[in-house]
């Protein structure tokens, strides 16, 4: 095995790892110890616990906005594409609560603001896709004419607070129900 190829061997397993023991013991030592990956293979890589946990953040996210860009971008029509990336985002959380767990957790329980501008960076290009896809059905009149970040309100908020309060264990919070009545819901906040 070449040695970038152990190098990116070592990162996945510690991303890994780290996703399993979060939140119950999301610590070096636990990481390092069930991952079998020395202390400073983790400080190489990732400078510090925070760093590990941002890579990390940025891995899960990548993973949601991909499977947003795809279903957004197999569809021309607005209506259909928003419905998809509703229900293609519920799907996510039900798929992968233990990523889904830390896109939502993670931000707020640990400190990711240094890394801020480098998570920024590897959703720009995801985020992108998904603006222009957007940007083309305003301009076609199928979507309301709303700035991107009322646009990510209406679109990704309803499905996100739904996703947290799944992932936290409320009760009342069904999944499969959300699929049903949220999709349509949406599309009535964001239809031109």
């Amino acid at each position: 095995m070449t040695r970038h190829r152990r190098s990116e061997e070592t990162v996945r397993r510690l991303l890994d790892t780290a996703l399993e023991v979060y939140p119950a013991d999301f610590t070096l030592r636990a990481v390092t110890t069930r991952s079998g990956v020395s202390m400073g293979s983790v400080y190489h890589h990732f400078g510090s616990l925070e760093g590990l946990a941002a890579a990390l953040y940025s891995r899960c996210m990548d993973e949601l906005l991909d499977t947003l860009v795809a279903v957004t971008e197999q569809t021309a029509d607005a209506r259909d594409g928003v419905r998809r990336a509703v229900t293609a985002y519920l799907g996510f959380t039900a798929s992968h609560p233990d990523k889904a767990r830390f896109i939502h957790a993670a931000p707020y329980a640990l400190d990711l603001g240094p890394y801020a501008e480098r998570i920024a960076a590897a959703k720009a290009s995801r985020l992108a896709r998904l603006n222009a896809w957007i940007g083309a059905r305003m301009a076609e009149g199928t979507v309301a004419r709303l700035p991107a970040a009322q646009v990510e309100m209406l679109l990704i908020g309803p499905v996100a607070e739904v996703s947290r309060r799944w992932l936290a264990g409320a009760p009342d919070i069904d999944l499969d129900e959300a699929a049903r009545v949220l999709p349509d819901r949406v599309w009535l906040s964001l239809g031109g």
